[in-house]
């Protein structure tokens, strides 16, 4: 069993102040094997604290991420026989449609797209791929929308099969929870 933390759109220090406290109690050193990050991390303080958690932290550049020349735009990880692959989601258009995210589906070779880029988490299967957005753990807003609940997703991957788990603090600080299952055919 590897237990995978999947965050994006951060947005610190430019919308959004910091990752909320009931988040940060919740992720302590050592309970993820993995974490996976869709960009927009804006800092490089934040990957250093995603690093505190785990050794293994793979992410991706969002548009914001100038702190890293060095990230690649894509990124493929396998774990548990299972292919991830990693995008920001500024590269599909439009944004978060389904047939564009089929299409990097596809390009990449993976199994579960990670996307982010809406802020808005979303899990789904589309022609037996399994399509993950953890929208963004800061509740950072958009161009769009300012009333956004920070959200992260953790991911069980064992023996070919994922469950997701979709966390999402709500405005009165109650954390709500989703779960969906996949597994690979």
């Amino acid at each position: 069993m590897v237990l995978i933390l999947v965050v994006g759109d951060l947005h610190i220090p430019n919308r959004a102040a910091s990752v909320p406290e009931a988040f940060k109690k919740m992720l302590v050193p050592g309970r993820v094997q993995t974490v996976l990050c869709t960009g927009n991390l804006c800092v490089k303080e934040m990957y250093e604290y995603f690093k505190t958690l785990t050794a293994d932290v793979h992410c991706v550049k969002g548009e914001y991420d100038d702190w890293n020349k060095d990230l690649p735009d894509t990124d493929v990880i396998e774990i548990e026989d299972v292919k991830f692959g990693l995008i920001h989601g500024h590269q599909v258009v439009p944004w978060g449609d389904k047939d564009s995210l089929a299409m990097w589906q596809r390009k990449l070779d993976v199994d579960i797209l990670l996307y982010g880029h809406t802020h808005i988490t979303k899990t789904f299967e589309f022609d037996g791929h399994l399509f993950v957005n953890p929208g963004t753990m800061t509740g950072a807003a958009t161009s769009f929308e300012c009333d956004i609940a920070p959200t992260f997703v953790l991911m069980d991957v064992k023996d070919r099969t994922v469950t997701c788990f979709s966390y999402l603090l709500d405005p009165s600080g109650e954390l709500k929870i989703k779960k969906k299952d996949w597994s690979k055919a």
